[in-house]
């Protein structure tokens, strides 16, 4: 008796693929299924037939496109636009294969400066829909319908510009319709694609119809025509990031401009080349408070046109790596100006990807970019615009350095009168608190006064004040640095010290009400930007004597070589970079064709799993510059070593080393967040303390 199969499995036959099969002649295939399959690499659902059909609108030079929906663009999708339209006698050509105005020869195919350049849409599109144009060129007095069907061309009355419309996708390919979702998510999809359009031109207006309702309208942002061509590049680039800020609030909202900063960052010309093509980032980048457990805004955009690219998504987490905490994601929209001789775009059929000819010189420009950006401390930032009404993120000083501490004192005038100084407290008896010291962290790296090398740093308030020293050490600070004077009558962004909670927090008021500072966090951004600060100066100091960028960590060898399994790459890799390698103290020899040693490892992780650290390290010179690796190790070794000589928590502090501490923290890069992404302060506004108390109701 034979097995009982299931009805639908009973006559398939085993091993079929595996079967030989008669030889098939090679032939052309025929038009249409080379459309088809083409097609299928372009248009994936309505979303990519709608950002086809605006790249041509945008290259018609429109200002101001629409587009119409039908059950989430399945059986309608028509883009209008006011461009320059196309003439009559092109139009049955602009159905074709490979016909475009973009392009005509291999030299305009590698400097593409517009959206579309393939000349495929339209056809692949019409070889899975009903598509159908109405154009009127610019100068002309009719307008011309052509069916992409029968190809009927006859006058019609529009204005001028170009409508396509594109009924019942997919309606030759009903395979492909089965895999489309619900008629709102394809919806969502197509609103997306229209979005990063309008984030990249505020000077079009973009409209989004849908089942005859409006979803989304973002008008074009006024001022465009307005700017003076005679105008400073200052002036034309200050009046081009208003522009930008107004679509960003319009499409993201405001809360994305108020919790972002401004990003302008140029990379310089080499000085025997003083037209060599630089780079050009900017754009807005979110401070860290504004981060998201999703990466859904996060938007780059290489001259004009939206991508996703390792390089630049790596280059923008880097900046936010010691700002972040845990596994938060950073929004930005970020702007990359190149030459399109520098960038491949001609690398994916949907153009979402490009390949960049020097990809580590765009990397260091957009991590640079956004590091500078983030490295103001925005204490100053928020009591200007609690001043002057106007958010954050639009004040001048969100865009440029830390103020020193005279400048930030002249901007502010008093609106308030501050708590008066009381009696300092009594002296600490800092030989109780257990840990490295900061004044041994700094002998570490500098011989001489570290005051002296930490850029913006006040003598008088520099980190001596915040040493764990005894009481002989810290009275010989006192004498030589002296302690901090009184303050004068003015607004501190942070304010004047109060008092100290539990140990633990500060409490400083100013004129916006109450801030409340994690001390401990506070001074252990203070200490690592000084440490880095050290170790850049110490850099420069070995790069002149030995020649060498950065000095090696510390290593410590093994007994007994650790071996692992290793693949080609990471046996290419391990020769290839033995000295970035030895930088970062680590020895990493091959032991066979197949299997690498470990016969050294960083002093500081001798006691974790030198493979597992082997295998992480070699994976990042893999995928990243080498300079990165190194620079992101040291500034991890950097961080444990400010952290143990931060001052900790339960120690009593003076007030005059309490206001200090608040002065160091308006001067230092970076000071809103401590190494491991926490914050370091907090406001409470009067607003907030009288809700909490009910007052005025």
């Amino acid at each position: 008796m034979g097995l009982d199969y299931p009805r639908h499995l009973k006559y398939i036959p085993v091993n079929t693929a595996l079967s030989p099969s008669p030889r098939r002649p090679i032939r052309e295939l025929p038009d249409e299924l080379i459309s088809q399959i083409a097609a299928g690499e372009v248009v994936e659902r309505p979303a990519s037939v709608v950002r086809e059909l605006v790249d041509n609108a945008l290259d018609a030079g429109a200002s101001q496109v629409t587009v119409r929906l039908l059950a989430g663009g399945v059986r309608l999708i028509a883009v209008e636009d006011d461009g320059a339209g196309i003439l009559r006698e092109e139009l049955p050509i602009a159905l074709k294969r490979h016909a475009t105005s973009k392009i005509s020869n291999l030299h305009d195919l590698e400097s593409v400066g517009t959206m579309g350049f393939r000349g495929e849409a339209l056809a692949a599109i019409n070889s899975i829909a009903d598509c159908v144009i109405l154009s009127r060129a610019t100068g002309q007095n009719n307008a011309f319908f052509l069916d992409g069907r029968t190809g009927e061309l006859k006058p019609v009355a529009r204005s001028t510009g170009t409508t396509v419309e594109v009924k019942e996708l997919f309606f030759s390919t009903p395979a492909r319709r089965k895999f489309l979702k619900t008629d709102a998510t394809e919806l969502a999809h197509c609103v997306e694609a229209v979005r990063r359009h309008a984030l990249a031109r505020p000077d079009v207006g973009f409209a989004i119809w849908h089942e005859g309702r409006l979803v989304e309208q973002w008008r074009r942002c006024q001022g465009q025509d307005d700017s003076d061509p005679n105008d400073a590049p200052g002036a034309s680039r200050e009046h081009a990031g208003a522009l930008l800020d107004q679509r960003l609030a319009d499409v993201l909202g405001s809360e994305f401009v108020e919790r972002s900063v401004r990003v302008d960052y140029r990379t310089s010309s080499n000085s025997h080349l003083q037209s060599a093509p630089t780079v050009r980032v900017w754009g807005r980048a979110g401070i860290p408070d504004a981060a998201r457990s999703r990466a859904d805004q996060q938007f780059c955009y290489v001259n004009g046109r939206f991508v996703r690219d390792k390089v630049l998504t790596h280059a923008a987490r880097s900046a936010y790596e010691d700002v972040l905490h845990g596994h938060r994601q950073p929004v930005y929209a970020l702007y990359i100006d190149i030459d399109p001789t520098r960038v491949d775009v001609n690398v994916h059929p949907t153009k979402i990807e490009v390949r960049f000819r020097d990809s580590r010189e765009v990397h260091q420009a957009v991590r640079h970019a956004v590091e500078d950006a983030l490295a103001a401390p925005r204490a100053a930032t928020a009591a200007a615009a609690a001043q002057t009404g106007t958010p954050s993120g639009q004040t001048a000083a969100a865009s440029h350095p830390a103020l020193p501490n005279a400048a930030v004192h002249d901007i502010y005038e008093t609106k308030r009168p501050l708590a008066p100084m009381y009696s300092a407290q009594p002296a600490i008896n800092f030989e109780a608190t257990a840990g490295h010291r900061v004044s041994d962290l700094e002998l570490l790296w500098h011989k001489g006064d570290p005051a002296q090398t930490s850029p913006g740093a006040n003598p008088a308030q520099s980190a001596g004040v915040w040493a764990s020293a005894g009481p002989d050490q810290s009275n010989t600070r006192a004498a030589t640095a002296g302690l901090p004077a009184p303050l004068p009558a003015g607004d501190w962004p942070l304010g004047r010290a109060l008092a100290q909670l539990q140990g633990i927090y500060i409490l400083a008021e100013n004129t916006q009400g109450l801030i409340i500072v994690d001390m401990h966090a506070a001074h252990e951004r203070i200490v690592y930007e000084r440490l880095k600060a050290q170790l850049l100066v110490q850099s420069a100091a070995n790069t002149s004597d030995s020649g060498q960028a950065l000095p090696a960590l510390a290593s410590q060898p093994l007994l007994i070589p650790a071996t692992f399994a290793a693949t080609p790459n990471e046996v290419a890799t391990a020769e290839a970079h033995t000295e970035t390698l030895r930088t970062l103290g680590l020895e990493i020899t091959p032991f066979s064709p197949k299997t690498l040693a470990v016969r050294a490892v960083p002093t500081t992780l001798a006691q974790g799993d030198a493979a597992e650290l082997a295998r992480g390290v070699l994976a990042e010179l893999a995928q990243h510059d080498a300079s990165t690796v190194i620079q992101r190790a040291q500034n991890e070794l950097l961080s444990t070593m400010a952290c143990h000589g931060a001052v900790r928590a339960n120690r009593r502090l003076t007030l005059e080393e309490m206001n200090a501490l608040l002065r160091q923290m308006e001067a230092t890069d970076r000071s809103d967040q401590c190494n491991h992404g926490r914050p370091t302060w907090r406001q409470v506004s009067i607003k907030e303390l009288d809700a909490l108390f009910l007052r005025g109701r």
